[in-house]
């Protein structure tokens, strides 16, 4: 559970993920030395991968990360476990352009995943990695089919196969016959993310040093001389790492870009193999939904199932007002199943931009970020976090050029215009998600 600091995210529940998996030791105590080269405040995906590959490319420097909550606990560790190299979209109104664009970006991510993988091998992290599953697109209203319809043609200009289902199809598939229209592709991973992120952290090389629960408060000083004040004292390093999201904002960086969303989980409890098999014969998959509102389903290997769903503004719901949510979406999907309990619900955080778009790149001189995941933070976030330290690095390449050639985030109002507007928002692409949810 978080500490109720300005500076991170507060969780009423702990990580349905994190709690499946052993006890572990957080690093959460100075070890003396208090200079480094390179500090990087946040060790999400974002910024572990950011710490490992400068720590690669400048063996003889020294690398500090800062998180404020524990490695398992962050919203590193509590989001879906999709990674997927699908491309954003809509970053030029040119059509043509916009598909040159998204297939830059699927080249990138490709190759981003290809190298976790190889990470993961090498330090022999465990993390239900499942390449094999694919993942679904599915809808329930007639705007949710035509939205995926749109889809499935950019996905056939990209080169990206997909299946077509119709209801039946999808039932025979998912066990429910919620959905009436849906497609298959085959570009997805599907992960333990708390296993996987801790498996990441605790596995930095000599020169990288990890401190937990330690939140950023303030930075000062200039390039090569900077002094991060956090909780347990100041730091000093000549270049830094902004990898906390949307609480960037806290630290004075980019506050009329970023927002804070919650959404909801719930996991099952392990279901008896008659249980399971309601959901389908495949021991896993996943569902997106045909609207951004709508709701996630993944079938997880071990017999469980896990429900996604709802957004709220820069704070957590109550945990009795979610699992409600959460058992009612559950249960209209399937309504055949004995129970619609969950063993684990938990709220997470993600960093919204009103456009989509990433800020990715330099803050201030000798200071760096890579900010405003938009709920695609596990692939994309190690992929930006990689080629941050290269450009911070000044090495070049293909991958670095595309990821700089992404718009970044537009401006937003300031408060309390920017509650009401997103708020209002909120509510009326609910209301447009209608069965979607």
């Amino acid at each position: 559970m978080s500490l109720k600091t300005p500076f991170l995210p507060y969780y009423s529940s702990r990580s349905g993920w994190n709690a499946l998996l052993p006890a572990r030791t957080a690093m959460t105590e100075p070890q003396g030395v208090r200079a480094f080269d390179y500090i990087v405040i946040g060790a999400g995906f974002t910024g572990l991968s950011a710490a490992r590959r400068l720590a690669e490319l400048a063996p003889e420097k020294t690398v500090l990360i800062l998180e404020g909550s524990v490695i398992g606990e962050g919203s590193s560790s509590r989001n879906s476990g999709f990674m997927s190299t699908f491309p954003r979209s809509g970053i030029v109104k040119d059509p043509a352009q916009d598909d040159l664009l998204g297939l830059s970006q699927i080249g990138v991510y490709e190759q981003g995943l290809q190298w976790l993988k190889g990470t993961l091998q090498q330090n022999r992290i465990e993390c239900d990695w499942d390449e094999g599953s694919g993942k679904y697109n599915a809808a329930a209203t007639p705007a949710g089919k035509a939205a995926l319809r749109a889809g499935i043609e950019k996905n056939t200009r990209l080169g990206i196969d997909s299946e077509v289902l119709g209801q039946d199809q999808l039932q025979q598939r998912l066990g429910t016959r919620y959905y009436t229209f849906g497609y298959y592709t085959r570009n997805n991973v599907f992960v333990q993310p708390a296993a996987m992120h801790r498996g990441l952290a605790d596995t930095l090389s000599e020169n990288v040093t990890l401190l937990e629960e330690t939140f950023a408060q303030r930075i000062s000083g200039s390039p090569g001389h900077f002094i991060v004040a956090t909780s347990k004292g100041d730091f000093s390093a000549g270049q830094v790492v902004i990898a906390n999201n949307a609480f960037a904002r806290k630290l004075g960086f980019l506050k009329d870009r970023l927002i804070a969303i919650y959404t909801y989980a719930g996991l099952t409890p392990a279901l008896s193999d008659e249980q399971a098999a309601e959901l389908g014969p495949a021991r896993q998959w996943g569902v997106l939904p045909a609207h951004r509102l709508g709701t996630t389903l993944r079938k997880v290997s071990g017999n469980r199932f896990m429900v996604r769903s709802a957004y709220s503004y820069e704070a957590e719901q109550s945990v009795s007002a979610y699992t409600r949510m959460l058992t009612h979406y559950y249960k209209r999907r399937f309504p055949q199943m004995k129970s619609h309990e969950f063993e684990f619900v938990w709220g997470g955080t993600t960093a919204l931009t009103r456009n989509g778009g990433i800020f990715f790149g330099k803050l201030a001189e000798g200071i760096y970020g890579s900010l405003g995941c938009n709920g695609s933070g596990v692939l994309r976030g190690t992929v930006n976090g990689r080629l941050l330290a290269d450009l911070m690095l000044n090495q070049r390449s293909a991958e670095l050029d595309a990821v700089l050639a992404l718009g970044g985030p537009s401006w937003l109002p300031p408060e309390p215009l920017r509650a009401l507007g997103v708020k209002s928002a909120i509510f009326y692409q609910g209301l447009k998600a209608s069965a979607e949810r």
